[in-house]
């Protein structure tokens, strides 16, 4: 069901993004999860994500890393867990405290963090 939703979220946005000058490469390998590998992907954390992570982290907004870009999300995840969600908690940079998801609690944020690194769903 939630692989449903991703292609059907996927198509919407791919009708409102410009297409690109020239063809993009493949998306690049996850980077490792390393701390977040035993946070799971449900219909909820996916449902989270929709209605928060999504505004910056599709497109890069605010220079937000891109959901699935390893190269972005490495540096990020290096710095460990702790440091992660403290920012994610606290904002950081351009992004707000909480990152707009005032539901979210720090299993989500966990899950939420290795679903954009590159976690598979």
């Amino acid at each position: 069901m939630r692989r449903v939703l991703l292609l059907a979220l996927a198509a919407v946005l791919a009708g409102c993004a410009e297409p690109p000058a020239e063809p993009t490469p493949e998306a690049p390998a996850p980077a490792a999860p390393g701390a977040f590998a035993d946070a799971e992907i449900t219909d909820d954390i996916m449902g989270l994500w929709s209605r928060s992570c999504i505004l910056c982290h599709v497109h890069g907004e605010a220079n937000a890393p891109r959901v699935g870009d390893a190269e972005a999300w490495a540096p990020r995840l290096a710095q460990g867990e702790d440091v992660l969600l403290a920012r994610t908690v606290e904002g950081y940079n351009d992004m707000p405290p909480l990152g707009y998801c005032m539901a979210c609690e720090r299993e989500d944020f966990r899950a939420l963090i290795r679903f954009m690194a590159g976690g598979a769903p």
